[in-house]
């Protein structure tokens, strides 16, 4: 079984095409190209929790250090966590990944 995305999961609609882009936006996570296959995703749609702007609670979301308690507490969070299992890239390295220039 393939392994979903947070926008396939969450059904935010905010993926490129979505049935939400044109009211809420196309979601960071579903575009930023610097996280493309972490934990088997597309783009960063399977660590969305460290990107910032992405949608939840029906409000955009800011910053890693504003949002990540309540990543931490989302069902898709835990679900990527334990589908991941030993190979679960942590916060801290995905951060790093993020910060490296091409």
């Amino acid at each position: 079984m393939a392994k979903k995305n947070c926008w396939e999961v969450m059904k935010c609609g905010r993926e490129p095409g979505g049935k939400n882009v044109r009211e809420l936006g196309i979601c960071p996570a579903a575009t930023d190209e610097r996280l493309e296959g972490t934990h088997g995703g597309k783009k960063a749609g399977r660590a969305c929790w460290v990107i910032a702007g992405t949608f939840c609670g029906s409000a955009v979301q800011g910053t890693f250090a504003q949002k990540y308690k309540d990543c931490t507490e989302c069902a898709f969070f835990r679900q990527v966590k334990k589908e991941e299992g030993a190979d679960y890239q942590t916060s801290l390295i995905l951060l790093k990944r993020l910060k490296v220039v091409k």
